[in-house]
């Protein structure tokens, strides 16, 4: 029974799509910015991957947490997925994991124990693929299934990458291809399993992250639920200066254009277009480009301000625009 059960119906979203829009979310916390502590070295005021704070012995900790409703219909290709997400905010800012705990949202009544027991053991496998001890957590009664993880990283408080880092002249890279929010929105209406999209949400950032921090990259962020075009407006708003993405050198997964003239768009990834579209310049781009690089991934690849060997140049920095524009799509 448990491998009839399709559990993206039982969510209202699925993945990194269900989060809140971006729009809506710096409203919420709009009043919660500018807080100082003498600890602090990364908070909430420019919407960076995860928090850091300097500790004795020169040494930083990043936390974060990450959880999402189902994304794909596997339980333990969900719980791999949701684990890659969460652990890649801290490689995002140039860490490494040290410790990581269970989130767990279950509706008691209407899914099996096995079918959690298997979301758990996909967590657990990709924690000890990063080398990272994934121990207890926290679960509730809860009418959606949702998992991820709270995880705590160390970095080097000089080395830390950032939203605020990026300068002009530099190149933009992307390490993993887009389009997953658009496949895994065709597998939530019709049951087709994507393979190279299960693929990319469960390969870690690790490699990237090491390779951005060998280089001496200053600035990185992944690309998650506010979509490329959503996290390149925000380290380009934080930095001060305009981000130029040559879009026909964007890597996209196979199949996904095909399957938004077939209609599979996210909502969410139309959200994310309305947010940024005040921020944009896109003369004589189609509309649907605009809203595929708006896509809203899950556990995406790194975007980089930089070079670092594999990934492709996308784009580059430039001194900020006069109109305000934070992107000009080319």
């Amino acid at each position: 029974m448990a491998d009839q059960i399709r559990l993206t119906q039982l969510a209202h979203g699925g993945g990194c799509a269900c989060k809140i829009p971006p729009g809506d979310l710096e409203e919420m916390v709009r009043g919660l910015t500018g807080v100082t502590w003498d600890s602090l070295l990364v908070g909430l005021d420019d919407g960076d991957d995860a928090a850091a704070v300097r500790i004795e012995g020169g040494r930083a900790v990043l936390s974060t947490a990450d959880f999402f409703t189902p994304v794909v219909d596997d339980a333990y290709d969900w719980g791999r997925i949701a684990a890659t997400n969460a652990l890649s905010d801290i490689y995002a800012m140039g860490g490494r994991p040290v410790l990581a705990i269970n989130l767990l949202g279950w509706p008691r009544e209407v899914l099996p124990r096995e079918l959690a027991s298997e979301v758990l053991r996909g967590g657990l496998d990709v924690a000890r693929e990063a080398g990272c001890p994934l121990a207890g957590g926290h679960s509730i009664d809860s009418p959606e299934p949702t998992y991820g993880l709270a995880v705590t990283g160390i970095g080097e408080p000089g080395r830390l990458m950032r939203n605020d880092a990026a300068e002009a002249g530099l190149p933009i890279s992307l390490t993993k291809p887009i389009g997953v929010g658009v496949l895994n929105n065709r597998h939530k209406a019709t049951g087709e399993v994507f393979g190279p999209a299960i693929e990319v949400m469960t390969q870690l950032n690790a490699a990237a992250s090491e390779a951005a921090l060998a280089a001496g990259i200053k600035a990185a962020t992944d690309v998650t639920g506010f979509g490329l075009l959503g996290h390149l407006h925000k380290m380009a708003r934080a930095s001060g200066v305009t981000a130029v993405l040559d879009r026909r050198a964007v890597p996209v997964l196979d199949g996904v254009r095909e399957s938004m003239a077939d209609g599979f768009v996210p909502g969410g990834s139309r959200r994310n277009l309305d947010w940024v579209r005040p921020h944009l310049q896109a003369d004589g781009v189609d509309d649907l480009e605009l809203v595929l690089l708006a896509d809203a991934q899950t556990s995406g690849g790194l975007l980089v301000a930089g070079e670092i060997p594999g990934a492709p140049v996308i784009g580059e920095l430039v001194p900020a625009y006069a109109d305000g524009a934070t992107i000009a799509v080319r």
